[in-house]
């Protein structure tokens, strides 16, 4: 392979040089990362919460108790750990970006600098969106149908009902949608809209049960184990999302074509079928269209951008530096063109330089 010639002006760094300058890049990368760290220690409770309230509101709304439970001593710290981490990550992936870029960015070509510019923010945008569908729109939905189908799938055996009044007077127990100012010690009441029932102690702290309707089956579930459905959830939509990048690259390198890809729709939507079975979290028909829909419709963005972003466009700049110039002062008077020269007239004798024609005598 021939060697690649090196831009004008332009140093040639030898290979320690290289590994110098990597080094000095990870390092400001992994440094760059230490204040986001703390800060995402420092707010991971407040994540946490934000992370749990879809499965908290899905649990009440199937009259679950919205708690979660830890099975070692530990598993709180680990999950909260690990969350942290991610968002570590998640926050400096433009400054990781950033310093990758400044490694990178001497070696490449101005029109390889344009591509760089233009997929990379696109990528981003595509995955905030397909972060933010997943957390709004199908988590929702898909947690309630599970939460759903799992109570119900064993019912609970129903008692026999007594044929007389018993003779002791039953307990009435206070239904609140708020704790009591001053409670005594002693005094229960349940609190409906989080499903508990709590018990005043005589130091002013109370115990909560949570309450749960359903069947057999509770619907109890480990912290780490949620958060790990997350990271997956979140990780397979934000890869779902690079459908449009996907279509263009395949299309700027010639392995298909928007126009013959356009024709074949109907196998696109069957494949689209198969791969939305695949990515989402259960099989039922509401969460395979909450996947499927929005893939089509990232694949019909990325055709069009495969027609009117040909890479030979995105070379350019998306618009050329004349029609920035030219958009720019519209009223712009064309550049003269080249100058006329007129014949000499009859009869006339050329005029010569000195040494026009050699030395004569």
């Amino acid at each position: 392979m021939a060697d690649r010639p090196h831009k004008p002006g332009h140093s040639v760094m030898s290979f320690g040089e290289h590994l110098e300058d990597l080094r000095r890049r990870v390092m400001f990368a992994v440094i760059g990362l230490a204040p986001i760290a703390v800060l995402c220690m420092v707010f991971g409770d407040r994540v946490i919460w934000l992370l749990i309230r879809p499965l908290e509101r899905a649990l009440l709304a199937n009259n679950q108790a919205p708690n979660l439970q830890t099975l070692s001593p530990i598993e709180a710290f680990t999950a909260y750990f690990k969350i942290a981490m991610v968002l570590t990550v998640i926050l400096g992936i433009p400054w990781i970006l950033y310093q990758l870029w400044l490694f990178v960015a001497p070696g490449l070509y101005e029109t390889e600098r344009r591509f760089v510019r233009f997929l990379l923010p696109f990528s981003a945008v595509l995955t905030i969106l397909g972060s933010v569908f997943l957390y709004i729109v199908v988590l929702p939905v898909t947690l309630s149908w599970l939460i759903h189908f799992g109570s119900a799938l064993v019912p609970a055996i129903q008692p026999r009902v007594a044929a007389e009044q018993p003779a002791a007077a039953l307990a009435n127990i206070p239904i609140r949608t708020e704790d009591p100012p001053d409670p005594r010690e002693g005094d229960a009441w349940v609190i409906a809209p989080l499903k508990q029932l709590r018990i005043a102690q005589g130091d002013g702290a109370l115990l909560t049960v949570p309450l749960v309707s359903g069947g057999l089956i509770s619907q109890q579930y480990r912290l780490s184990e949620y958060v790990d459905l997350i990271f997956l959830l979140g990780m397979i939509f934000a890869l779902g999302f690079q459908t449009p990048i996907v279509v263009m690259l395949l299309s700027w390198v010639g392995i298909v074509d928007p126009v013959s890809l356009g024709r074949q729709r109907k196998y696109v939507f069957f494949g689209l079928m198969v791969g939305s079975a695949v990515l989402a979290p259960v099989g039922d028909p509401l969460s395979l269209s909450l996947v499927q829909i929005p893939l089509y419709l990232l694949f019909e963005l990325g055709l069009v951008l495969a027609k009117w972003v040909p890479p030979s466009r995105v070379s350019r700049g998306l618009l050329s530096r004349r029609q920035r110039k030219e958009a720019a002062s519209p009223s712009a008077p064309a550049p003269p063109g080249p100058a006329m020269t007129l014949p000499p007239p009859a009869g006339a004798v050329p005029r010569r330089t000195d040494g026009e024609y050699g030395d004569e005598p």
